[in-house]
């Protein structure tokens, strides 16, 4: 077999093309416009087919990166003279009208033109008419059309999903960046047939609303005055979907309680300085996650997860503690690995890199994968308490509020005292309410000795 270079065609007035997606990998098969890899310009997205069928011998981009016309993508193995050497600057193939980019939603021309009253755009209830069943058959559910278009996938995966009928609005993505794989809309078919889908006959859930579940009234608002449609992030679009998930499926138990932080708040002060000599921002988080780390080591149910069968926990021998980025976008969840071999300023300093890269971007898929306990900390902004979401699959999440002066009984007399609310959000399904109290008080026992949260880890 020969090898051929594979490059990428001439995208037109662009250069510097986002890689998002890298489809195939080293001897992998392919046949001939088999997807390579995804660009993302400024106006849609785009995928490099494989020109001849043969085996990928390498790959020479990565995701993240940027591409011009002409940049090397792959070297594939094809058969001696099977295969005419294309022009490298051949226009790749256009998207099909069928599959805009996520950012630009546009009607499918796959749906006939059926006459039907006009809907707002935020309207649910507005999908294209159906094509009429075969006699004796239950009606097709409604094209969630607006949701299709919305959805993070490329044009080859949007193509796919038409091909066999997938609703790609309720079809939960696990690419980078939560964006749907073809795999993904495959498992989704999969599950359809199984019967662990919505029942045949049923509208399609419009994103964020389960099958099954009684749908929300959603109203002209016009009809009330004046309004401003503004889409959801693709942050917001991605996590929306997941939380709801998580929401609906696990039974969520919230337990409150308050730890005593005045002396780590005093020791906290008295090393600032020393941090930021060495570049470090000492932040209260970075002392409450030293504290979970010692939590979970001493109720390692907290670090487990439910297996897929609903009957067995997963006590996993790590501990990677994610936490809750507050950035332009949206909400991300950076993880701090291996926490439990990090003293206080090692985690200062995971917790500040991270956030860094969550604020300009630049945050990697792998960075905000394999958590297995995660702190959602509102303490710089405000609030008392609230009732976290857990992020599934871990079985817990700890809400951390704005800490308070507050008189507290001591000795016969009362005192200042600075207090720390938490909020523990549980699933009840492996973890009972006395563990999860046992958890925040033996919590608050470890934000209060604050020479054990300082020492070095052995």
């Amino acid at each position: 077999m020969a090898g051929k270079e594979i490059r990428v065609p001439d995208l037109g007035n662009f250069k510097d093309v986002a890689v998002i997606e890298v489809l195939v990998r080293p001897g992998q098969s392919v046949q001939a416009d088999t997807p390579l890899l995804t660009l993302e310009t400024e106006k849609a997205t785009m995928d490099v087919p494989s020109p001849d069928a043969g085996i990928v011998e390498a790959v020479h981009v990565v995701a993240g990166g940027r591409v011009s016309a002409g940049t090397l993508v792959a070297t594939l193995k094809v058969a001696d003279g099977a295969a005419s050497s294309p022009a490298p600057n051949a226009p790749p193939p256009a998207p099909p009208p069928a599959s805009p980019p996520a950012s630009a939603p546009a009607p499918s021309p796959a749906s006939p033109p059926t006459p039907s009253p006009a809907a707002p755009p935020s309207s649910p209830s507005a999908p294209s008419a159906p094509s009429a069943p075969p006699p004796g058959s239950p009606p097709a559910a409604p094209f969630n059309e607006a949701g299709f278009a919305r959805a993070n996938a490329s044009p080859s995966v949007r193509r796919f999903a038409r091909e066999l009928g997938a609703d790609l609005a309720r079809v939960p993505g696990t690419g980078q960046k939560g964006r749907i794989t073809s795999e993904d809309v495959k498992a989704f078919v999969k599950s359809v047939l199984a019967g662990s889908a919505a029942a045949s006959g049923q509208a399609s859930a419009p994103p964020g609303q389960g099958g099954g579940l009684p749908r929300v009234a959603v109203p002209d608002f016009a009809q009330f005055g004046p309004v401003q449609i503004k889409p959801l992030s693709r942050v917001q679009r991605i996590s929306g979907p997941r939380l709801h998930a998580s929401w609906v499926n696990l039974p969520h138990v919230t337990q409150f309680d308050e730890a005593d932080i005045t002396d780590l708040e005093q020791t906290r002060q008295a090393l600032k300085a020393k941090a930021e000599g060495a570049g470090l921002k000492l932040t209260p988080l970075a002392f409450v996650i030293r504290a979970c780390v010692k939590a979970l080591q001493r109720f390692p149910l907290f670090n487990s997860s439910l297996d897929a069968s609903g009957e067995n926990l997963v006590y996993k021998q790590y501990m990677h503690i994610g936490f809750a980025a507050d950035t332009p976008n949206g909400l991300l969840v950076p993880v701090i690995r291996d926490a439990d071999r990090k003293d206080i300023y090692e985690i200062a300093r995971a917790l500040g890199e991270l956030s860094e890269k969550a604020r300009t971007g630049k945050l990697a898929g792998s960075e905000m994968q394999g958590g297995s306990f995660t702190v959602s900390s509102l303490g710089g902004i405000g609030g008392t308490a609230f009732t976290p979401i857990i992020n599934a699959p871990e079985v817990a999440i700890l809400g951390v509020s704005r800490s308070s002066l507050k008189p507290v009984y001591r000795d016969g007399s009362f005192v200042p005292r600075l207090m720390l609310p938490l909020s523990l959000s549980y699933d009840h399904r492996a973890i009972d309410g006395a563990n999860g109290a046992r958890f925040t008080a033996f919590l608050a026992e470890c934000l209060a000795d604050v020479a054990a949260l300082t020492e070095a880890v052995p």
